[in-house]
């Protein structure tokens, strides 16, 4: 399953470049909406002072690039499973000495908070059923990374059944918000009112 994602992500990009679609988004706005939601998990005081960042399935570096242009003050790893991926963003934040980009399944070091968005989206010919195994795993693993909390984005199941495609998962969110309350955190917020046909989790682990 992982061999496939990888080969659909450096299909996309050898398509499309370094850009949002790219990564299968639909363009730079709604890409940097999604960066607005995961990031509302980093406290304002953070943000300035200084905090760590794991960035799963980190494509192009197009997050922190984001976060650069925002002045956060970010130690950053990325980390995707295609070699493309991470050789494009090399290419772009190579120099950035606060950065590290890794081909990998599973990043090689803790840091204070951890976000994936869109990796959950594409599940082409997988069943519902080993996607959601998929899905869980990486959330363990995300939390076994993060010291304060994660955040992840989905394709919502209260989207408009016209415009669902069959190659797209769609999760439910009061199945992961409850996963997630349940498993991980008591500090547990669902973000599902910024426009898009999706939500947001974010879970903060007590300091």
């Amino acid at each position: 399953m992982l061999q496939d994602v990888e080969a659909y992500y450096s299909s996309r990009i050898r398509s499309h470049g370094a850009t949002p679609e790219g990564v299968d988004w639909n363009g730079p706005d709604s890409q940097q909406l999604r960066f607005e939601q995961l990031l509302k998990l980093v406290p304002l005081a953070e943000r300035e002072q200084g905090f760590s960042l794991i960035d799963v399935g980190c494509g192009y570096g197009a997050l922190l690039t984001w976060l650069r242009e925002r002045s956060f003050a970010v130690d950053y790893h990325g980390y995707d499973l295609s070699a493309e991926m991470i050789n494009a963003a090399l290419a772009t934040h190579g120099s950035d000495a606060n950065a590290f980009f890794e081909v990998a399944a599973a990043p090689s070091r803790q840091a204070d908070y951890a976000v994936a968005s869109g990796i959950f989206n594409v599940c082409q010919q997988t069943s519902a059923e080993a996607w959601q195994g998929y899905i869980a795993e990486v959330l363990r693993c995300m939390d076994a990374s993060s010291r304060k909390g994660f955040a992840f984005n989905c394709l919502t199941s209260y989207s408009d059944p016209p415009f669902m495609r069959d190659y797209l998962h769609y999760a439910d969110p009061c199945f992961y918000f409850d996963l997630c309350k349940r498993t991980y955190s008591r500090q547990v917020s669902l973000l599902h009112d910024y426009g898009l046909y999706e939500f947001t989790l974010l879970v903060r682990k007590a300091s």
